[in-house]
């Protein structure tokens, strides 16, 4: 048995952007079938777990008002993990999250944390899981859990999300993120989505039609945009900022109501025009602007 007392291991849980996202189809189990790709990011939380011999779970989140228990994706992970390796009765995870990714965001922060938690413990007690196995735990969570256990920087995703391939990272540009400052319910963006038909064919199966020079042979589209800015018009003028400020691309991610900006990279480097638009935007948004760049492979 792997001894528990003092071990400890300090992980990044990063945040993730969708450079496209669609709907195709509303499925009985409550969930969607969707075509996205999705681009981890730096921007990340940081996670430490510390395993003992008195069992139990142990959540910390300080300063960022998240619930501290049970209803915690990470502490959820940590349970789970726990049953699948027949650990409970012997092992206790302790979990210190300090958060860096906005709450409800479109950034996948809970996710993350609770993909990172999984890979965290599976090194920490040499559990030695499977991805598959992981992956089964990370689909028990959260469509979006999944992402976050893979290696992988950069997918295309189908299924509910679950169903990944890995493609090239987003690469010569960085991202300028800005968050409003408010919540949204992804269960709610998703509930007032309309199918315009039961089921879609996908537009992005031609993808490498669409390269650009920056990386993404994408097309930069979300279908929930429209839902969020409609309730939130805000964002439509957070998008319309960014694009007038030297962005090529601007998109909300995931439900939302995060916007990102892609701004090329101007000779290997952040470009004036991004630092005086992460500028005039940091007067009203404060700590909800944020400079960063897609991982790499």
């Amino acid at each position: 048995m792997i001894p528990v007392d003092g071990t400890e291991l300090v992980v990044r849980a990063p945040a993730k952007v969708n450079l496209t996202l669609r709907i195709l189809a509303k499925r009985p189990d409550g969930y969607h079938d969707l075509d996205s790709v999705m681009q981890k990011i730096e921007l990340a939380d940081i996670i430490t777990l510390r395993c003992s011999k008195k069992p139990g779970i142990y959540l910390s989140c300080p300063g960022s008002g998240l619930p501290q228990d049970e209803t915690n994706l990470a502490w959820k992970a940590a349970a789970a993990f726990l049953k699948a390796t027949e650990r409970t009765a012997d092992c206790g995870v302790s979990i210190i999250l300090e958060k860096h990714i906005p709450v409800a965001a479109g950034l996948g922060g809970g996710s993350s944390d609770a993909g990172a938690v999984l890979t965290g413990l599976n090194r920490l007690l040499q559990a030695k899981l499977s991805e598959d196995t992981l992956l089964e735990l990370g689909r028990s969570l959260g469509a979006d859990v999944s992402f976050f256990v893979v290696p992988y920087h950069a997918v295309r995703a189908t299924g509910i999300g679950d169903k990944m391939t890995p493609i090239f990272s987003l690469s010569g540009c960085s991202l300028l993120l800005v968050n409003p400052g408010f919540s949204v319910s992804t269960a709610w963006v998703y509930e007032n989505f309309t199918l315009t038909r039961t089921d879609k064919v996908s537009n992005l199966c031609d993808f490498r039609e669409n390269d650009n020079s920056y990386g993404s042979p994408y097309p930069f589209f979300n279908d929930l945009e429209k839902v969020t800015i409609e309730r939130y018009p805000e964002l439509a003028v957070i998008k319309s900022f960014l694009l007038a400020n030297g962005a090529s691309d601007a998109l909300m991610s995931g439900s939302g109501p995060t916007v990102f900006g892609v701004f090329p990279d101007d000779c290997g480097a952040v470009s004036d025009a991004l630092q005086h638009c992460a500028d005039k935007l940091a007067e009203k948004y404060g700590s909800g602007v944020f400079i960063t760049r897609g991982l790499c492979n």
